[in-house]
């Protein structure tokens, strides 16, 4: 299971929030290259990029905190937040994104964004299907909508999607645990014979039409072990890191061995 942490971003400076509300940021470090930095220092490979102030704003607005990651590490970066145009994307990829993740766009312009994942390739773009009681939410989650979150992950496998994001946004922040019963049951659903795409550089393809990748609530290393143990691609972590209630040594060794 591949380890990713998250660097969110407002204003350029490394923040977390939780539930994804905006009045609760707390701000970690003045610079993400830093954190970004020592991530890689622990032998992490895979970095989470997320652009709030984009998100908020329906368009791209952090990219050069892309670009002076990209440029100043190997880390392989996923981006999202806001990227709603064809523009956007193109701004992401040249900034130095290995993937990027499309949430609301997947949702209120399905057409764009199945035109992404025909031009660019299921490796490239990754589904962002955050949800509160299984309902997809939107616009940096302070949107909601009726979308039922499955059936919105299984649309989008027909059109060859194969990396899944997912947030219990309930959880998000929260350090109480992530959404094991809803991961199991996405993969549940979602299950089917052929091995999994992965980007290259991405080892250890399993079967599985599924590559998923679980995000919020992730609060000691027995819940990564545990995530890997019920199928999950990745882990996405974020505040357990800021917060130390994981260090980057457990992360490392986690790498090393699992």
């Amino acid at each position: 299971m591949r380890i990713i942490p998250a660097i969110d971003i407002i204003e350029g400076k490394c923040v977390r929030l939780s539930k994804g509300d905006y009045s609760t940021k707390k701000v970690y470090n003045e610079d993400p290259l830093e954190v970004a930095m020592t991530f890689e220092a622990h032998g992490v490979r895979y970095l989470h990029l997320v652009d709030l102030d984009g998100a908020r704003s329906s368009h791209i607005v952090n990219h050069k905190v892309l670009e002076r990651i990209s440029s100043g590490t190997n880390l392989r970066v996923d981006f999202g937040g806001g990227l709603k145009t064809d523009e956007d994307l193109q701004i992401a990829f040249n900034s130095g994104a290995v993937q990027v993740t499309g949430g609301s766009i997947a949702l209120k312009d399905r057409e764009t964004f199945g035109r992404w994942i025909a031009t660019y390739g299921p490796e490239k773009i990754i589904l962002g299907a955050d949800a509160r009681e299984e309902k997809i939410a939107v616009n940096g989650w302070q949107e909601g909508s009726d979308e039922n979150l499955i059936p919105f992950i299984q649309e989008y496998m027909r059109k060859g999607i194969c990396y899944v994001i997912c947030t219990d946004i309930a959880r998000d922040g929260m350090l109480e645990g992530p959404a094991f019963d809803l991961y199991r049951k996405i993969l549940r659903k979602t299950a089917g014979p052929e091995t999994a795409v992965r980007p290259s550089g991405v080892e250890d393809k399993k079967p599985g039409d599924l590559n998923l990748i679980a995000s919020g609530g992730i609060s000691a290393v027995d819940d990564l072990y545990k995530l890997k143990s019920i199928g999950c691609e990745g882990a996405i972590i974020g505040k357990a890191i800021y917060e130390n209630r994981i260090s980057l040594k457990e992360l490392e060794d986690f790498i090393l061995t699992a």
